[in-house]
């Protein structure tokens, strides 16, 4: 009796392992460990790649009165480029062009993108 006890025991672990690591999702945005996440710089694709406000809005155009493309539901994203647009609670103009998480293209303000400076280093001006 004990060893058929050990024996289910033991496939109900293989069996939840197994489970586990086909059912895991790719690495993306929202799996980024910690230091995926920390990093915030252009990498060699050319794109800023940046930790950012959950549910950050992107707009049309670089201003707050333009329409509303979609939001970041991620709080690690990349940027493309980035452009000169109206003044926002950041202290400055800036505003970083990218594709949301809800499908959309627009300019997120850079008060919503954790840069260390703004525009970020090393990233194509639009």
């Amino acid at each position: 009796m004990k060893t058929t006890k050990k024996a289910a025991v033991l496939a109900a672990a293989v069996f939840a392992a197994g489970l586990a690591l086909t059912s895991a999702p790719a690495a993306s945005a929202e799996t980024a460990s910690p230091a995926q996440k920390a990093f915030c710089g252009v990498k060699s694709d050319g794109k800023l790649w940046c930790g950012n406000r959950y549910r950050a809005k992107a707009y049309a155009h670089r201003s707050y009165s333009s329409a509303v493309r979609g939001e970041l539901r991620t709080t690690y994203s990349w940027f493309a480029c980035w452009g000169p647009g109206d003044h926002h609670s950041g202290g400055n103009n800036i505003w970083y062009w990218t594709k949301t998480d809800t499908g959309g293209w627009g300019n997120v303000p850079a008060v919503d993108i954790y840069t260390p400076r703004d525009p970020a280093p090393g990233l194509r001006q639009c």
